[in-house]
């Protein structure tokens, strides 16, 4: 029951990442160490797995795809958007500097405690590293393409927005919007249920999901070193997004508003500025905490 708990508290951290615009669940999954369990529990959905939901081996069914981890961190993702979305949209829009501060002090702490797990830091394990600072980097500042309804640009669509759901430092309706659709799919076809673009979407973001765990999965067992580090430098190009001190630069998309940039700015030597130090200090030490539990539960 303990460990659950904990599960459920894991998966409500990952809900609370994706309340936040531009923060990716994966990066929580990954600081809390769950990110490998979920990627093989994911991966092991498949024709033989299904074959025994239909059979009615449930309970062999359900040791196979680690069917109760997925219910109970799911069931905390679930929870934490239906709690605490109003919540942290208020604390948003009165307290962003302090908020952002927050989460600038644990991404920047995570990126020491995940590349600690790399056992070796060899040249290729530094030149992945590089590239996944470079690529996340480079995704913070893309300009928006135009939009584009074509059936397997929709495909692509959901392929690349699931998968950068489950990468850290990326987040998926971010990068919908780079790839100009986020209102075509996000808002126009999901409020007029408009099937034609729905379908293809969803084709890719099953087919990519289940591919792309497989590929994590078998790239984590023959090159784990290698992975962590690429997705170290992931979570260490996301923090110019994360950076405390800027103003957002947003569009409308129907009758939402999203981010899709932002001008960032020297904080003034204020007494805001030392609060926000504090809290990112505050960040700085919850991740030392987690570790240092999760380290404890281990041992014993």
């Amino acid at each position: 029951m303990k460990e659950y708990i904990i599960y459920l508290l894991k998966g409500m951290a990952v809900g609370l990442a994706n309340i936040i615009p531009g923060v990716s669940g994966g990066t929580i999954a990954l600081i809390t160490g769950i990110f490998e369990r979920l990627i093989n529990s994911i991966k092991s959905f498949g024709i033989g797995t299904f074959k025994l939901l239909l059979r009615g081996r449930i309970k062999e069914f359900a040791k196979v795809t680690d069917l109760y981890f997925l219910v109970t961190l799911f069931g905390g993702v679930i929870l934490a958007i239906v709690l605490l979305a109003k919540i942290f949209d208020y604390l948003f829009l009165q307290y962003p500097v302090y908020i952002w501060s927050f989460f600038f002090g644990l991404i920047l702490a995570s990126v020491y405690f995940v590349g600690n797990t790399v056992e070796r830091w060899n040249s290729t394990v530094i030149v992945s590293f590089i590239i996944g600072t470079i690529m996340a980097v480079m995704f913070t500042f893309l300009t928006p393409a135009t939009q584009n309804d074509n059936f397997l640009y929709l495909i692509l669509c959901g392929v690349v927005a699931v998968c950068s759901m489950i990468l850290p430092g990326l987040s998926g309706s971010f990068v919908l919007i780079l790839m100009g659709n986020y209102q075509l799919v996000a808002i126009d076809a999901i409020n007029n249920r408009d099937l034609d673009i729905l379908f293809p979407v969803l084709i890719g973001a099953i087919g990519g999901l289940i591919a792309f765990s497989h590929l994590l999965s078998w790239v984590f067992s023959k090159y784990k070193d290698q992975t962590i580090a690429i997705l170290t430098g992931f979570i260490l190009g996301s923090l110019g997004i994360i950076w405390p001190w800027k103003n957002p630069i947003n569009e409308v998309f129907g009758d939402k508003v999203k981010v899709i940039g932002y001008n960032y700015f020297w904080p003034d030597l204020n007494m805001e500025f030392l609060i926000a130090i504090v809290i990112i200090l505050i960040g700085i030490i919850s991740i030392w905490v987690m570790e240092k539990s999760a380290r404890d539960i281990e041992q014993k």
